[in-house]
């Protein structure tokens, strides 16, 4: 070792031993390095438990008393307060307004004014409420061997829904075919088109319970939504991408979800092109122009938890690819378009038929063709992508009948199980039955109408039954229905006839 090696060591030396006494001479020994890790270390643990105290628990109005996930993100004030905006935004409105007479407004009972000076004391804690736990939703994903056959998915639409055969068979096969296209996701080179469809059926047909209970079998997502309020883009109303919109947040914003899912249509008659109309048609023409890519399969643009774009809101891309579109409507005055067709026919000589043949005739909209939607005032474009084009029967007096008693849901069950709740037992005789389908048909609003009818006789029964504990059992008569007579009433052990309107027996 070199002299020059030795002066390096000896000084090196000579440092640590000078930092050493001077460690030793000031009494800092490294004790105050271990007090500041464990201050850091309690001061991360406090950080920590915070955090999970912000999990629990979110913030609401001081104002309102709304929470944060009802009102929205909370604007910070000083002493731990918070306001929404909303009562913010009222708050600036009402000062910077002059028309307000605050000494008046004082006195008013139920209005209250913020003042800062009682809520010095306000701590963090006091302005947050527990948040409400939400069960994760569990969604199964598609495949090929979920699917249920043709006949299953009509064996199960026939537990819900009456008649409408033909409907029940054309919907399941279009619906088997499109999730079987979704399944196997274009496996080859053959490429199977979307099967949308296009229900055409008087009011009150079940064109939109029919829409509902399959997507209900099926689990995947619906959105249904009115073409009354669709109009071009630029113009006051929802815009085309609206549709998909609903889609995903019936989704809970799941795109993949929503992609799979069924988006129906109703009222679609209504966008038809208007006929002698000299102004812009911004919600007939327009619209089905504009949803000619969003029904053959594009990439939408569509805004998240909003029905309309804007700057506040996120954006997310939807592919309308694999989104079986279902349209629905009445179209009124389309019987007189198909007979006027039909009336062409007819002629002078043997093979002639009777001008008066399809007069009154009633399954006149199965005769349907797409020159009569284009005679309607669907264009060509919009009826080519929709392929299959079916229609629904009007209900009759006994299709009627059917409905109050036999689906799984029906009217008269609902209302044997509420008053079943009163340990009260429910009938209804035939006669009572054939009533009411009677009275339906005069108001020709199909289903809808025996909903209202029911509530108009149960509003006494529903009434009276509950104030007498010993009544067992109630039978609806046509008489009640009628207006000439009344329900028969059992009490627990002995049967006995109220009486009613007009000195009949009744309630």
């Amino acid at each position: 070792m070199s002299d020059k090696d030795f002066i390096i060591e000896e000084t090196n030396y000579t440092e640590e031993s000078d930092n050493k006494d001077e460690k030793e001479r000031t009494g800092d020994t490294g004790t105050d390095d271990r007090a500041d890790m464990c201050d850091d270390k309690e001061e991360v643990t406090a950080q920590s438990e915070d955090d999970k105290d912000d999990d629990e628990y979110e913030k609401y109005c001081i104002i309102c008393h709304r929470p944060e996930s009802v009102a929205g993100k909370m604007v910070d004030l000083p002493n731990n307060m918070t306001v929404c905006s909303d009562c913010m935004r009222k708050s600036f409105d009402a000062m910077t307004d002059g028309s307000i007479d605050y000494s008046k407004l004082m006195n008013i009972p139920g209005v209250q004014f913020l003042n800062l000076s009682d809520m010095e004391n306000v701590t963090p804690k006091s302005q947050k409420i527990k948040k409400k736990k939400e069960k994760p939703k569990e969604y199964h994903t598609l495949s090929i061997k979920d699917i249920p056959a043709p006949h299953k998915i009509k064996a199960q639409l026939d537990e819900y829904v009456v008649g409408q055969e033909y409907a029940k068979k054309t919907m399941s096969v279009a619906v088997y075919n499109h999730y079987k296209r979704v399944a196997t996701n274009m496996m080859d080179d053959i490429e199977i088109e979307k099967s949308n469809m296009l229900m055409i059926g008087p009011t009150g047909s079940g064109k939109t319970y029919l829409v509902k209970t399959l997507a209900r079998l099926l689990d995947v997502p619906l959105a249904i939504t009115d073409a009354t309020s669709l109009t071009e883009a630029g113009y006051i109303g929802d815009d085309i991408e609206s549709v998909v919109s609903k889609l995903l947040a019936a989704a809970d914003n799941d795109v993949e979800r929503a992609e799979q899912g069924i988006i129906f249509i109703d009222e679609i008659d209504k966008i038809a092109k208007k006929r002698n109309s000299s102004q812009r048609d911004v919600s007939g023409e327009s619209v089905q122009q504009g949803m000619l890519k969003l029904l053959e399969g594009s990439e939408v643009e569509v805004p998240v938890g909003a029905n309309s774009k804007n700057a506040m809101v996120p954006l997310t891309t939807v592919s309308t690819k694999n989104i079986l579109f279902i349209c629905g409507g009445a179209f009124p005055d389309l019987e007189e378009i198909i007979k006027e067709r039909l009336s062409r026919k007819t002629a002078m000589g043997f093979n002639a038929e009777l001008k008066d043949k399809y007069e009154h005739g009633k399954d006149i909209l199965s005769k349907v063709t797409v020159e009569d939607l284009r005679t309607f005032g669907m264009i060509p474009e919009f009826i080519g992508r929709l392929p299959i084009i079916f229609t629904l029967k009007g209900l009759d007096k006994d299709m009627l009948v059917k409905i109050l008693k036999e689906p799984k849901n029906a009217i008269l069950k609902q209302y044997q199980k509420l008053l079943a709740l009163d340990e009260v037992n429910l009938e209804f005789d035939d006669g009572a039955l054939g009533a009411i389908a009677e009275k339906a048909m005069k108001k020709n609003t199909g289903a809808r109408a025996l909903r209202a009818i029911i509530e108009e006789f149960m509003l006494d029964i529903m009434y009276e039954i509950p104030k007498d504990d010993n009544i067992g059992q109630v039978t609806i008569t046509r008489e009640y229905i009628e207006g000439t007579g009344g329900p028969i009433i059992e009490l627990r052990g002995q049967r006995m006839p109220l009486l009613g309107q007009n000195g009949a027996a009744g309630i």
